[in-house]
């Protein structure tokens, strides 16, 4: 019988490396980054709305929102790692819950400049959290690369839902955002 394999198998299971799958441990930053905009209700549900609200837009505000989103939010994050604190923070991001589900909700297209200066304006709050909450002995780009390339899947996320439901679902969009504007409320409330 050949245990080659098996002990080989083994070992890797049993060796060190193993201690990065949990919290803490990621010095990259990276994992942090990922998990940080997934696992925190406020900023999923904001960052799936901007995806959401992208596509009810036509033409270049499609893409502006969300670009304009993860780049405020970097802006936002170096102020952050920086150890700026911006007043109210935590009310301008539970305000953006709310403020982007209703813009979901109703299906609103604002102006340009309005939709971008919003979506800015909300973008830093979400960046300054972030960055204020780097992990200890973690390289904040690496941190900053993993809640970058979270946010902008989110926002694909929220976007390719709207654009491959049938015309028929869009109340389900509609509702949804609804549902993620009574969630900024009680976020406000608490």
């Amino acid at each position: 019988m050949n245990l080659r394999k098996p002990l080989l198998a083994l070992g890797l299971m049993l060796s060190p490396a193993l201690a990065f799958a949990h919290p803490g441990h990621d010095h990259s930053g990276l994992m942090a980054g990922l998990a940080h905009p997934v696992f925190g209700l406020d900023h999923l549900l904001a960052m799936l709305a901007v995806g959401l609200w992208a596509a009810q837009q036509s033409g270049a505000a499609r893409w502006a929102l969300p670009l304009t989103f993860v780049a405020s939010m970097l802006a936002g994050g170096m102020l952050g790692f920086a150890g700026l604190e911006i007043p109210l923070m935590e009310t301008g991001i539970a305000a953006s819950v709310l403020a982007f589900g209703l813009l979901v909700a109703v299906a609103v297209r604002l102006p340009m400049v309005i939709s971008i200066a919003l979506t800015a304006l909300f973008a830093l709050t979400h960046g300054v959290a972030h960055g204020l909450e780097l992990p200890n002995l973690a390289s904040p780009w690496t941190y900053a690369v993993g809640f970058l390339v979270a946010t902008a899947a989110l926002h694909a996320a929220g976007y390719a839902l709207v654009r491959s439901l049938p015309r028929a679902a869009a109340p389900l969009v509609r509702v949804a955002g609804a549902a993620s504007a009574l969630t900024g409320v009680w976020l406000l409330a608490s």
